[in-house]
């Protein structure tokens, strides 16, 4: 149960992510947390298949600390991906 946590603030700083990158309007609203919960539901996961308790304050720290640390590039290079794409395609379309 306790790796609803994880995937609780895993969203939560998918939101805060999602927030400070720029090109917010580049990218659904939904991305970032999801992207959050995923990774931090992912690194919990990988924690506790390594034998690790939630006794072990790492378990914690890390899983709270890696969604933010990969969702806020993600979604940076997704924001510039999708502006080099719709400049591609006002070209492409012949639209100013």
């Amino acid at each position: 149960m306790d790796i609803l946590l994880a995937f609780i603030v895993g969203a939560v700083l998918g939101i805060g992510a999602h927030y400070a990158a720029p090109g917010r309007s580049t990218r659904g609203v939904a991305l970032g947390p999801i992207l959050g919960a995923l990774v931090g539901g992912a690194a919990w996961l990988a924690f506790t298949w390594a034998g690790t308790t939630t006794q072990s304050p790492w378990i914690w720290l890390i899983s709270f600390l890696v969604p933010f640390v990969v969702t806020y590039p993600v979604l940076l290079v997704l924001a510039r991906v999708r502006a080099t794409h719709d400049v591609r395609e006002r070209a492409r379309l012949k639209i100013s």
